[in-house]
């Protein structure tokens, strides 16, 4: 075998042929694809991230971290749009890698999104446990420590010293189960309600950037950029790259956009409209209430898991910080809701390629949802939620999130010149410049995270390799129908 054997390209004409022969239900127009992303972005990044990046690693200069994954994002954005707009099908960066850089990186980065979207998902949903936990407190109802962390790690403290350990999340579990049944009742549903979150939880972070302005005191933002502590990514200007680094994954909305495209009414239009402006109106709103966030706590003080909770509790609005974890867990549903449906449509494509078993691939009947993929992948998210702490599985989804991001904007570049003459909808501007800048802050962001996260994610790699070599490659489609490794002739 050569390396030539493993860089059989999938033609753009095949895929979107391939894609018009097993429709998912076009349900989905620029307004519910803009919530889409929205209510992707605009989730753990605000209610949780934002504190435990300040208090460890970036100080007010939270601020700074958001405005550099915004320029990053932009520039990455850019290349997304172009790509989900050419290529309007289900499969995300594994779809556009395929086209450009083969079947063999197309399937590392297919299993690479397995990070971003699945343990996203728990992540947050353990995120989402925390809050209802502590909301369902404000009204009398106490659910048992013990039964709402995971195996092992600190549930609650007794105020006579005695430390209660958690035995199992089903808070977590829960949400998965409810989210996955609505998923695979069918999108338009799913969307609707979708929409209704992202409206609720819009009005929850306005209404803390406006309400909490007031009580901004200017002096918590001295030093803007703490000094750094003597090691790399403890605050200075390193703590403001990881600080980015870290809460990057809650980016990754606009990457959960694009896996809509094959169920969007007008994707050349809709998808562009979507990606973009849900980008530009969440970083914004990261930015404004990170600037309101350490304004009124100082950033020591928000290592917490509810930091905007926290920063209602100092104002002294009790009956806000109720509306705040209403919004907390309408945010952090709907982050867990894309990213499930995410997952799915990224399985569906890549079992159509063969490279997965064909169940990831069978559609419902009536609902026209990967039904039985997204039953399997609900099944496995909420086990890991019930059963792991949600530090160790939030480290490893940003890194994974920046290598796709960085294939991304070089399939831009690659296709530019294999299909120069294939009519864009829409044309990412200054190429080759734009791509070029999107790899360069993706790869400063993922230099700025720690050497364990890079090692977790080479084991992780190693591991889609195999299945890859033992199943993947010997199914593969375009394999077996002996599809040509030049694209000269694609079109």
């Amino acid at each position: 075998m050569t390396i030539a054997d493993y860089m059989h390209r999938k033609p753009i004409a095949d895929i979107i042929r391939g894609s018009e022969a097993h429709t998912l239900a076009p349900s989905l127009g620029a307004l519910s694809i803009t919530a889409l992303g929205i209510g992707c972005i605009i989730g753990a990044g605000i209610f949780v991230l934002t504190g435990t990046a300040a208090a460890q690693y970036a100080g007010p200069g939270i601020m700074l971290s958001f405005v550099l994954g915004g320029i990053a994002c932009a520039f990455v954005g850019l290349c997304y749009a172009e790509l989900a707009a050419l290529i309007p099908v289900a499969g995300s960066t594994y779809t556009y890698t395929y086209a450009t850089l083969g079947e063999l990186v197309a399937w590392v980065i297919g299993w690479d999104l397995v990070l971003e979207y699945a343990m996203g998902a728990a992540t947050v949903s353990v995120g989402w446990s925390g809050y209802v936990v502590s909301l369902l407190r404000n009204f009398g109802i106490n659910i048992p420590p013990a039964f709402a962390a995971a195996p092992d790690t600190v549930a609650d403290k007794l105020a006579d010293g005695t430390v209660i350990y958690g035995i199992v999340n089903l808070p977590a579990a829960f949400i998965v189960a409810v989210l996955t049944f609505m998923l695979v009742m069918g999108t338009k549903e799913s969307a609707r309600i979708n929409n209704i979150m992202v409206a609720v939880k819009l009005t929850v972070v306005l209404a803390f950037i406006l309400i909490g302005s007031a009580y901004v005191v200017s002096a918590n933002w001295h030093p803007l950029v703490p000094e750094n502590t003597g090691q790399f990514g403890h605050f200075g200007w390193s703590g403001i790259l990881r600080g980015s680094a870290v809460v990057f994954f809650a980016f990754i909305g606009f990457d959960a956009v694009s896996t809509a495209a094959q169920e969007a009414k007008n994707p050349q239009r809709d998808m562009p409209i979507g990606i973009l402006g849900s980008l530009a109106i969440c970083t914004v709103l990261y930015i404004l209430v990170a600037a309101v966030l350490t304004g009124i706590v100082p950033y020591p003080a928000l290592n917490v898991a509810d930091p905007i909770a926290k920063a209602v509790d100092v104002i002294g609005l009790t009956w806000f910080a109720v509306l705040i974890k209403i919004g907390a867990l309408a945010g952090l549903t709907t982050v867990i809701l894309v990213l499930l449906y995410g997952q799915s449509r990224i399985f569906f494509t890549i079992a159509h390629d063969g490279l997965l078993p064909p169940v990831f691939a069978q559609i419902h009947p009536v609902r026209r949802t990967p039904w039985k993929s997204q039953i399997l992948i609900g099944t496995v998210v909420a086990i890991v939620a019930a059963l792991t702490p949600i530090g160790i599985l939030g480290e490893m989804v940003s890194i994974g999130t920046l290598f796709a991001f960085v294939l991304v904007c070089g399939a831009v570049i690659f296709l530019r010149k294999s299909h120069a003459d294939v009519t864009r909808p829409f044309r990412t501007p200054g190429v080759p410049v734009v791509p070029i800048l999107g790899i360069l802050f993706c790869l400063l962001l993922m230099v700025g995270l720690p050497w364990e996260t890079w090692a977790r994610l080479i084991v992780w790699l190693l591991i889609g390799l195999v299945v890859y070599f033992t199943y993947g490659r010997n199914h593969s489609v375009l394999r077996k129908e002996g599809a040509p490794k030049s694209l000269c002739q694609e079109l």
